[in-house]
């Protein structure tokens, strides 16, 4: 099993003609989960070739239109083509007051239930969400309101058995890999027994990645993108407007590379760009001067993420 992270939208504020509004799929077996849902993130799910039906989850970072919009169309959608498995919304406290009130998608128009998970301004830290493949952890991050970055986490998933190493030992049976690889020691037919640990190796870490998107540098950036194979964090301006992006609580291109390299992430991809960027790769580079293996994140293409390497 293979995670892919696919950016939807990568713009700030207003969609361009080359970029659309936030919102960024994850793909993990079965299940996707959506980070933010701006405006247009259906069709982008269309032009991605993913179907609605798959999304088991959506988390919303904060309740600026851009970041958030297009739910509506989507619950409408997902009604009108009779969904009937419960939806996980994660969210800022007001999210539910807001959906309920819309005609088409309030609760006794829906033919699907919502799961609501409402974080209040005084958030820590919360796993808002877990499958038994893995799963979402949410931060409060620096804004101008209350917004929340995210760590989407895999499971540690159990050691490679050495089934060479365990037919030397007399294992034959294929109850007994089962049961080897899922820890357990075994007896074998002449009463010797056969510990896990003498045929599986280590258990592996599950890779992560880090959606952190409308903030200011903080500490909570750097914790949530922790040792992250793929970091999305946002790059709203450049070198040329350092006061800009603090005035409006956003990051430059360079300051998320710092992130990165605090982080020690495999890769960063820059997204949330403002308009007034049309050519990106000014910002690309200066992102490469602190933290080389950067890129801008590229709509609609499947990133896969994986463990770290020894």
């Amino acid at each position: 099993m293979t995670t892919e992270v696919i950016p939807l939208g990568t713009a700030s504020a207003i969609p361009t003609r080359a970029r659309h509004l936030a919102s960024t799929a994850v793909l993990c077996g079965g299940s996707m989960v959506l980070f933010d849902c701006g405006e247009g993130t259906q069709f982008r799910l269309m032009d991605a070739g993913l179907k609605r039906s798959r999304i088991d989850a959506i988390c919303i970072t904060h309740l600026h239109g851009d970041h958030y919009f297009g739910l509506m169309g989507i619950l409408s959608s997902m009604t009108l083509l009779k969904r009937e498995a419960p939806l996980t919304l994660v969210g800022p406290a007001g999210i539910e007051a807001i959906l309920e009130a819309l005609p088409g998608v309030r609760a006794e128009e829906r033919t699907f239930p919502i799961d609501y998970v409402v974080l209040w301004d005084d958030l820590t830290r919360a796993v808002v969400y877990e499958t038994d493949t893995y799963t979402v952890e949410a931060r409060p991050v620096d804004h101008r309101v209350f917004t929340v970055g995210y760590r989407f986490q895999e499971k540690t998933k159990p050691g490679h058995l050495d089934v060479e190493r365990a037919r030397a030992l007399g294992v034959t049976d294929y109850r007994h890999y089962r049961a080897l690889k899922a820890g357990e020691t075994v007896t074998l037919d002449d009463g010797r027994r056969v510990l896990p640990e003498a045929v599986v190796g280590p258990p592996r870490p599950g890779p992560a990645f880090a959606y952190v998107t409308d903030t200011r540098p903080c500490e909570a950036a750097a914790t949530l993108a922790r040792g992250a194979a793929l970091l999305y964090h946002e790059a709203t301006f450049g070198d040329d407007m350092p006061q800009r992006a603090a005035e409006t609580g956003h990051s430059t291109a360079r300051q998320a590379a710092g992130i990165a390299l605090r982080a020690q992430v495999q890769k960063l991809i820059l997204g949330h760009f403002s308009a007034r960027y049309k050519d990106v790769s000014g910002l690309v580079e200066e992102a490469r001067s602190v933290f080389k293996n950067t890129e801008a994140a590229e709509e609609l293409k499947r990133y896969k993420i994986f463990p770290a390497g020894p």
